[in-house]
């Protein structure tokens, strides 16, 4: 008998993982709990294996949104141009590997954990909104693309457990398919959503508004910048230092740059309206249209009732929260490409706040827009200087 080779055996993997897994096998889980603490500082250290197989799980990861979960492989790019490549050693965006990785439990039942909680310590409401609109979508076809979402926040989330995501496929049409997805903690539901979906159409019927006309974001200071140009100040009050230095030590994970930042030294009252350009921190690429629609709704509720605010600055706040948010997508975009976030806050009053926004990519054109009302509550005493 002639001798036969052996086929050559290199490790043992699962089925699941992809080749890139043997260095670190440990470390590099696709299936339940994942330590990033050894993988990141081996990356931020040098280690060139570390950081291309960190760019893969992450990949891997966001390419699981569509599809209904089957996990296929990016499709074209959403945005205009090309995309922005990943410089070397470049570390994933943290929403897509940790914030928006949802564990799936059932067929439509997934499981979110949390990246920031605010200093209210309650759960970010853009986090909720972003984790169940990733489980709406891995109950659709990588075909159909969410075109708007309606929301109710009913109860305080509670930052020491995960919450569940339950999702109901409420109806499959020909051309649009509409998911209910119900937010679950000790029990309870904590936010009830509706997001619908459509298979691409072209039509003649197109308008938008006009873009304003800002500074480009290279010209502008990051909001970190800012809040470290007001602690500069000798002659700030101690009150406002302190409550300056826990937003600065906030782990939020997105980049923003305010066109007209408001001056924390001067009383006078402002227009409920706001610019800023923001975008998510760290790279996505170019993947399923859904991934950055995902991270967008995460973004679309950062500082976005405060808004409401702006012309009531002498009064302290006692109770803020958000009561409901809805949005409609437009057109293709990049989540981790600077966009213009347009805010305005048309009406305030029973203690509640209505505002609105338009996520605009840079080219002009108008990709997102956002309405979402509030409960205000604030001191009846005005604020003292805050110098």
């Amino acid at each position: 008998m002639a001798n036969q080779r052996r086929p050559l055996r290199i490790g043992r993997r699962r089925a699941n993982q992809p080749r890139a897994f043997r260095h670190h096998p440990g470390d590099w889980r696709l299936d339940g709990p994942i330590s990033w603490r050894s993988p990141l500082r081996r990356a931020a250290a040098g280690c060139r294996r570390c950081q291309w197989r960190l760019f893969r799980v992450a990949e891997a990861m966001a390419a699981t949104c569509g599809d209904g979960g089957t996990g296929a492989g990016p499709g074209p790019g959403p945005g205009p141009g090309p995309g922005r490549p990943p410089p070397p050693g470049d570390l994933r965006s943290v929403l897509i590997t940790s914030v928006l990785n949802l564990e799936r439990l059932e067929l439509d039942l997934f499981r979110g954990r949390h990246h920031w909680v605010p200093a209210t310590q309650r759960l970010f409401g853009g986090q909720i909104v972003g984790q169940a609109l990733v489980a709406a979508a891995r109950a659709v076809s990588r075909a159909e693309q969410v075109h708007s979402l309606h929301c109710y926040f009913v109860r305080a989330g509670d930052p020491q457990v995960p919450v569940l995501y339950k999702v109901e496929r409420t109806r499959t049409g020909k051309s649009f398919s509409v998911r209910s997805v119900k937010a679950i903690q000790h029990g309870k539901p904590i936010f009830i959503c509706q997001a619908s979906f459509q298979l691409s159409q072209g039509s003649p019927v197109q308008h938008q508004f006009t873009m304003p006309a800002v500074p480009p974001p290279e010209e502008l200071l990051t909001q970190e910048e800012l809040i470290q140009k007001f602690l500069q100040n000798p002659n700030l009050a101690e009150r406002y230092r302190k409550h300056l230095n826990k937003i600065q030590a906030e782990d939020v994970p997105i980049d923003i740059k305010p066109v007209n930042p408001p001056d924390i030294f001067c009383s006078q009252l402002q227009e409920p309206k706001q610019l800023f350009w923001v975008r998510a921190r760290g790279y996505i690429g170019e993947t399923d249209m859904k991934v950055h629609c995902c991270v967008a709704a995460y973004i679309s509720d950062y500082a976005f009732l405060g808004t409401a605010l702006l012309p009531h600055r002498q009064y302290r706040i006692k109770f803020m929260v958000s009561l409901d948010h809805s949005m409609w997508f437009h057109a293709p975009f990049r989540a981790d490409h600077w966009m213009l976030y347009e805010c305005e806050s048309p009406w305030a009053g029973g203690c509640r706040g209505l505002v609105q926004g338009r996520l605009w990519r840079r080219d002009g054109v108008l990709a997102v827009t956002c309405a979402q009302e509030g409960v205000i509550r604030v001191e009846q005493t005005p604020n003292q200087s805050k110098l």
